[in-house]
């Protein structure tokens, strides 16, 4: 269980949502505009501060044309 937690801890050291964001040359600013959120909302989520739910996953995947495996995993 404590390996399991460690290896999630890890994962969440690297934000996906920033590395596809960057891979994608798309701005916080312009992500909170396409999804009707604050661009402080955006940046809590790039940052680890919050994280967004299912269906706003699910939007942000769309809109950066990625799958919501690839906004979670870095493996």
């Amino acid at each position: 269980m404590a390996e399991l937690k460690m290896h999630l801890m890890e994962r969440k050291r690297l934000n996906r949502l920033k590395v596809v964001l960057a891979e994608k040359n798309m701005t916080n600013k312009r992500l909170a505009e396409l999804v009707g959120k604050d661009p402080a909302m955006v940046s809590k989520w790039v940052t680890n501060v919050a994280q967004p739910n299912v269906e706003m996953l699910i939007l942000i995947s769309k809109i950066l044309e990625v799958s919501v495996d690839d906004l979670l995993w870095t493996e």
